[in-house]
């Protein structure tokens, strides 16, 4: 049976705004991510990806503040532990995150060999300079840097030696789990293929054990992912294999999304394209029922009517709707 590397159960978290409003940003999310598996996660901008990501480090600072639920690495609870202790003993070593503003990460004051060095003094203060630069140069040519890169700011390096130098810094003390947060949303489409190739070579090689890759773009997720979960308004309504959910799609939601972007995989070419209705609900307050009726050409009065359990389908499958997979089916048939 394969290792779980982190196991996630109905975490949910919220921002509280300079007005004092509660915004429920990830509402009860459940999943697990195996040694060797990469997870991907979709949805439209504002859907909470990025601070489901935040919220998994366990290092919570206003305006994000943990509510409930539980995160779990390799068996460790770390929603129980102080800050300090996430930060010294779990942020860099178990848990590590590429942002999605990854080439603006960098202290534009600093050389690129002193950010490195405050990164692994933090956990280990017996390193010694010498020791520090030997680590860096190493993971510096796995990911194709010159060492030179060391010794210069972040002003003189192209975006795409940016972005590789964060995702070396990223890795560095080889976490367990790796969240790239939309690492090449910024670069041309040569640099985007070769940064990802990049990251999923740190996973192959065994400098990260398990990987979650966060984009809103359903087919990527397909070329690159094991499984994939599409979230919407805070939500997770459905997961299954990168196969299952791209091709196969059971939540209207999904379905929309790959409906509404041009797909170059076979057996999709000839789909229309249809841009999904509305806007997401304002998550001050979140609408009863399904948070996706409103847009949902195929709802009923019993979506708004209470709250959509997630069902479990079976072989890691499941989503959250009141209709079963059947009866979806047969709607998608007729529509």
């Amino acid at each position: 049976m394969a290792k779980i590397m982190l196991d996630v159960k109905d975490l949910s978290t919220k921002y509280i705004t300079r007005f004092r409003e509660d915004v429920y940003a990830v509402d009860r999310v459940s999943f697990q991510v195996e040694e060797g598996k990469s997870l991907g996660i979709a949805g439209e901008s504002g859907c909470g990806k990025s601070t489901l990501a935040l919220s998994l480090m366990g290092y919570y600072f206003a305006p994000l503040h943990y509510m409930s639920g539980s995160i779990k690495i390799e068996d460790r609870e770390i929603t129980s532990m102080t800050p300090d202790d996430v930060r010294k003993n779990i942020l860099g070593t178990e848990i590590a995150y590429i942002p999605q503003a990854a080439m603006n990460a960098l202290n534009p004051t600093q050389k690129i060999i002193r950010f490195i060095e405050d990164v692994i003094q933090a956990h280990d203060p017996s390193k010694t300079r010498k020791d520090i630069r030997d680590m860096a140069r190493q993971r510096f040519e796995v990911l194709n840097l010159p060492a030179d890169v060391l010794d210069k700011h972040a002003v003189e390096l192209s975006g795409g030696m940016k972005q590789r130098t964060v995702i070396a810094i990223s890795t560095i003390l080889s976490p367990k789990v790796l969240i790239a947060d939309e690492p090449s949303s910024a670069l041309d489409v040569t640099s985007q293929k070769m940064v990802i190739k990049m990251i999923f070579d740190l996973m192959h090689d065994g400098f990260i054990r398990s990987m979650i890759f966060i984009t809103h773009e359903l087919p990527l997720l397909y070329n690159v992912t094991d499984d994939i979960a599409v979230m919407y308004a805070g939500q997770f309504v459905e997961t299954g294999s990168a196969e299952q959910t791209v091709f196969d799609p059971i939540h209207p939601y999904s379905r929309g999304l790959m409906h509404s972007i041009i797909v170059p995989e076979a057996g999709t070419r000839d789909q229309k394209l249809e841009a999904i209705p509305g806007t997401p609900p304002n998550l001050k307050n979140p609408p009863d029922g399904c948070r996706f009726a409103e847009r949902c050409k195929f709802a009923s009065p019993q979506c708004c009517a209470s709250d959509i359990a997630f069902s479990t389908i079976g072989g890691g499958r499941g989503y959250r709707c009141i209709y079963s997979e059947d009866r979806l089916k047969e709607v998608y048939a007729h529509a």
